[in-house]
């Protein structure tokens, strides 16, 4: 159920909770509206945890005046994707109202690919020399986190041409001897990103070390920014919605479900729609070529949506298992042999299983109701094969898919459980026909 919007009376402080809950149903000018009746201290909180379509929406729509002071609110790689987001003639004029020294950190952001280390990090980080002496680090630090540091978790020792020599953790600094020097103190064993590194392989870098912030080095190694683990949050939650988007059989959305525009909507669905809609003709021109047999037999049509289903159901399964194991970094392309002996094993019992389901439920019915004819155990043999066969089908081109996508370098999500159940569709009419063929040939057919 949708939050219904809040009262909007302007004698009162709106919470923060109420205009977040509200906010997804809200017009842009009851967004505006909204968003003046909070406390200042409030509003800021609130504008720095929109999304910067939102914050880039809402900026647009307040005065002229007060532009400036709220972009001024955000860490130099928020306003950078607040940037990205204002229509194209607009950016010049967002880039004006940020002050020079926030200015040209932006501008060197903006630089970057959305999508790499170098466009996701924070120009501001905690930093010291070597050769400080430890309670002149300390106080140095301490004037340094007045500035609107992204973290200082950890301090990255840089030399005088902004090479990372090391990083030491705030605690361990302070637990020093004071006659001691960052050199002293500091740990050389580092992980670092390359400015140029995918935001997808970042995200794993974070899941496998545990960190809080990553350094970003450019080639020379010299020190660019950090990459926070809240950054690393929205990345997943990015990749994550990209990927379950293709997997349902559509193109990636680049925007809330609800501000896509429809023709936007229509454009990104009809594709693979269209696709799918082929193949599922193939499906109607497998059958035709069986035209006889379904004639001479017509209890053989009785099952087929029950097999289609059943190969399509098992082969996305398999597909999505697969894709998610790749995008956990479960599964690399040298282990396609690896899952398809234990595919191979998986889709033999399953349809052994469903098989003989399927076979039982016929002879069952013909002893109560003699629905099948004197011929009812060849068609239950036949269904129980053919079953057999098409889940096995199934699984096997449900997990080598995305194998196949990954070496030939398209995005495995592509595919998706609708494109394996299409492909399989066909496959299982012909494998249905021709055990039928085979078993019913002389007798049925």
């Amino acid at each position: 159920m949708q939050p219904s919007p809040p009262d909007l009376d302007e004698d009162r402080d709106l919470s923060f909770a109420e205009l977040r809950d509200a906010w997804p149903v809200l017009s842009i000018e009851e967004r505006v509206e909204g968003f003046r009746l909070l406390p200042r201290a409030v509003a800021e909180e609130f504008f720095t945890t929109l999304s910067a379509v939102d914050q880039a929406e809402l900026l647009m729509s307040l005065p002229a005046a007060e532009r400036r002071g709220w972009i001024r609110v955000l860490e130099p790689d928020d306003a950078a994707d607040l940037i990205q987001a204002l229509p194209d003639e607009f950016r010049d004029l967002g880039l004006g109202w940020l002050d020079e020294a926030t200015r040209k950190e932006v501008i060197a952001l903006l630089a970057y690919a959305e999508d790499d280390a170098g466009g996701l990090m924070s120009p501001r980080y905690a930093r010291l020399r070597p050769d400080m002496r430890v309670d002149d680090a300390i106080a140095y630090l301490r004037r340094q986190a007045r500035e609107r540091l992204e973290t200082i978790y950890y301090v990255y020792v840089l030399d005088s041409e902004q090479r990372l020599l090391g990083v030491v953790s705030f605690r361990e600094l302070f637990a020093a001897p004071a006659d001691k020097t960052v050199r002293d103190v500091m740990r050389q064993s580092l992980v670092t990103a390359r400015e140029d590194m995918d935001q997808e392989e970042l995200s794993q870098l974070f899941r496998e070390h545990g960190l809080m912030a990553v350094p970003v080095v450019d080639g020379e190694g010299r020190m660019k920014g950090i990459v926070t683990i809240d950054d690393i949050v929205d990345v997943v939650e990015e990749e994550a919605t990209e990927d379950i988007q293709k997997m349902g059989g559509t193109q990636a959305l680049d925007a809330p479900y609800l501000q896509v525009g429809l023709a936007s909507m229509v454009r990104k669905r009809v594709v693979w729609l269209l696709v799918l809609f082929m193949g599922e003709m193939m499906t109607a021109t497998a059958m035709g070529y069986f035209e006889e047999e379904l004639a001479g037999a017509i209890v053989l049509a009785l099952f087929i949506p029950l097999i289609i289903s059943s190969g399509g159901n098992s082969g996305s399964q398999a597909t999505t298992l697969v894709i998610r194991a790749m995008a956990l970094d479960e599964l690399r392309l040298r282990d396609w042999w690896r899952v398809i002996r234990r595919e191979v094993l998986s889709g033999v019992a399953l349809g052994g299983i469903l098989g003989t389901v399927g076979a039982a439920r016929i002879v069952i019915w013909q002893k109560l109701f003699g629905t099948y004819g004197e011929h009812y155990l060849g068609v239950a043999f036949t269904l129980a094969a053919s079953i057999a066969s098409v889940v096995l089908w199934g699984t096997m081109v449900g997990s080598m898919l995305p194998f196949i996508l990954r070496q030939w370098r398209f995005d495995p999500a592509s595919a998706s459980a609708p494109l394996v159940a299409t492909l399989v569709d066909v496959s299982g009419i012909i494998i249905y026909f021709s055990v039928a063929q085979t078993v019913l040939g002389g007798t049925l057919l």
